[in-house]
């Protein structure tokens, strides 16, 4: 993996970025002898972060059921519910 100091970066955006895509290769990113960042392909950053974005959405999707459960009315079951609303007697 290549190394690159912020400073080049500013300087060769465009260059680094040729280099990145001819290589395929994430190049680190340094500023002060220390790695801040990394630079990856669209589709590196598709297969690496795909599962982080989906928790994520799961997280959410699930906090708002919770949510909704919290606010459910009476003994009411969903079955039952969408039975009324269909006009189906009981």
């Amino acid at each position: 993996m290549e190394t690159v100091n912020a400073l080049k970066i500013r300087n060769n955006l465009g260059a680094v970025l040729d280099r990145l895509s001819e290589s395929g290769e994430p190049i680190l990113i340094s500023k002060g002898r220390k790695i801040r960042a990394v630079l990856v392909t669209p589709e590196q950053f598709e297969r690496r972060f795909l599962d982080w974005q989906a928790e994520s959405e799961k997280k959410r999707f699930l906090e708002n059921f919770k949510r909704l459960k919290k606010n459910r009315q009476g003994n009411l079951h969903s079955l039952d519910v969408l039975r009324r609303l269909r006009g189906y007697t009981e």
